[in-house]
């Protein structure tokens, strides 16, 4: 063993102890925090969860408000249908023969119009669902007339009321006598929800009928 082995054994044996009181003091550090630190990191890990969990609401924001339907200013309307137009709009009812129509005027000058068949369209509404699915339209808003028009003649006001098809076998559908205009004016009526006076009925020829 030469002079300097005792200086290398012992540099070595300083190396070792520091390396290990360097490695317990890492250990401690990453442990054991101050109880302020603790503190703060708790309430910090805190506020963000529940800014996580509640939604988010910006500054001066007003309230979502459902956008009203926008009517167009023209529309067709077959057999079995309802439809609408804005004010000054226009509503065609094409080949109207043995059909009625329902023509809402409302308050602000737009137009709900109804389409009733006879006999019910494929897909469509009969002839006594119509009148509810018009009400439905509506709704609560102001109504100056009610104009029906068509082939008076071919309906019987219970057929706003009870379709010809909801009749089953052996049953015989009530036929009409003639121009039962009151009659008519008045299932409409009650169809409605609308008083008597508001509605005005009108046998006319057969083919397209134009409402402005």
């Amino acid at each position: 063993m030469t002079s300097h082995q005792p200086l290398d054994h012992a540099a070595r044996r300083a190396a070792t102890t520091t390396g290990r009181c360097r490695g317990r003091g890492a250990a401690v550090g990453a442990v054991v925090l101050p109880t302020a630190a603790l503190l703060a990191l708790q309430l910090g890990l805190g506020a963000v969860a529940q800014a996580q969990t509640q939604p988010r609401t910006l500054v001066g924001a007003a309230p979502h408000v459902a956008s009203p339907i926008v009517a167009p200013d023209r529309a067709t309307i077959t057999e079995g249908q309802v439809k609408e137009v804005a004010p000054g709009g226009e509503i065609t009812y094409p080949s109207v023969t043995s059909c009625l129509t329902v023509t809402v005027r409302l308050r602000d000058g737009g137009l709900v119009g109804a389409h009733a068949s006879l006999f019910q369209v494929p897909g469509e509404l009969r002839s006594d669902r119509i009148l509810a699915a018009l009400k439905d339209r509506v709704g609560d808003r102001p109504v100056t007339a009610v104009e029906v028009r068509g082939a008076v003649g071919a309906w019987h006001p219970s057929y706003f009321v009870k379709a010809i098809e909801s009749y089953g076998d052996g049953e015989q559908p009530p036929v009409p006598t003639g121009q039962d205009l009151d009659g008519i004016a008045e299932a409409v009526a009650q169809g409605l929800g609308r008083p008597r006076s508001t509605v005005t009925v009108e046998d006319v020829p057969d083919g397209d009928q134009t409402v402005t």
